[in-house]
């Protein structure tokens, strides 16, 4: 059996980012800690720690036992927190994976409905590209993955694509930028500056295709993984930017942007993507419903 003192003092060691920062934490000397990983390394009959530099860095096993580590503290803490509280009822736990080019705004949307069910729950939300996330829902590390495309073809994990619905694409811009647009959209994109989501993004190629059916060439000057990050830019009008039509108006308002123009012939599609064909989860229910009632699915 794992001694969890022991895979204690590698959690700290790895979320504090060394022995020195661990020891400090922990009130105990390095030589204490360094010595008690020594020994889960042995017990385990691998590395978890590699020097590289002065620094220490986790080895690809050092990662996988952290992500089992992290799970059992934070189960730790609940328990310690549940009991506190003088109660018995544990709130469900719901692990959601965010494909990292699915807008915060649309995955907050999607996942709000989760939290108005009667029985408690436990979210957490983990961000990534789909093929990792999608490699975590096959070891049944997440419950359910939202993304803006189905499962790969050419990727070996079997899973089920949920449709959640689409939409159409709104074109934002700051107000100074939009004042210096002349004609009608969206030949008025021709040669300006244009902000487009980054090449993991479905939307990267269908957009670039749009433009080049009607013989439109903007200038790019920047292309993002974070949707949140590329609407900064935007705010501070570093060019025009596109986002899904329903969630336009919240973009608007949040960022201090101008819409000035849409389309239809481009369509957003989200998914939520799960191991099993037939979604019982009530929080999942929640979130699938509600969504297909706001996006039409």
């Amino acid at each position: 059996m794992i001694n969890y003192k022991h895979l204690h003092y590698f959690w700290v060691a790895a979320k504090q980012g060394g022995i020195a920062r661990a020891s400090e934490h922990l009130h105990l000397t390095p030589q204490t800690i360094s010595g008690q990983i020594s020994l889960l390394e042995e017990q385990l009959g691998t590395a978890l720690f590699v020097k590289v530099g002065r620094k220490l860095e986790l080895t690809e096993t050092g990662r996988l036992v952290l992500s089992y580590a992290d799970e059992i503290f934070s189960l730790g803490d609940e328990l310690k927190d549940v009991l506190s509280h003088s109660s018995l009822q544990r709130p469900q736990q719901l692990k959601i994976g965010i494909a990292d080019v699915v807008p915060k705004t649309i995955a907050h949307r999607l996942l709000q409905p989760a939290f108005c069910l009667d029985e408690p729950i436990r979210m957490i939300c983990k961000e990534n590209s789909l093929n990792e996330l999608l490699a975590e829902l096959a070891l049944h590390r997440l419950d359910l993955v939202i993304a803006d495309a189905p499962i790969p073809t050419d990727i070996g994990i079997r899973g089920f694509s949920h449709p959640l619905g689409e939409c159409g694409l709104s074109f934002m811009a700051s107000p100074e930028l939009a004042a210096r647009l002349s004609g009608d959209f969206p030949a008025n994109l021709d040669g300006q500056p244009l902000l487009i989501s980054g090449q993991q993004s479905v939307m990267h190629t269908r957009l670039q295709q749009w433009l080049d059916q009607r013989h439109i060439r903007p200038n790019v000057v920047g292309e993002f993984d974070d949707s949140a990050l590329m609407k900064a830019f935007g705010q501070a009008g570093a060019g025009v930017f596109a986002v899904p039509s329903a969630i336009a108006k919240e973009v608007a308002a949040q960022f201090s942007v101008e819409p000035i123009g849409a389309t239809d012939d481009i369509r957003e599609q989200f998914y939520a993507i799960s191991i099993q064909r037939r979604i019982s989860n009530p929080a999942v229910v929640a979130i699938t419903q509600a969504a297909r009632e706001w996006l039409g699915a």
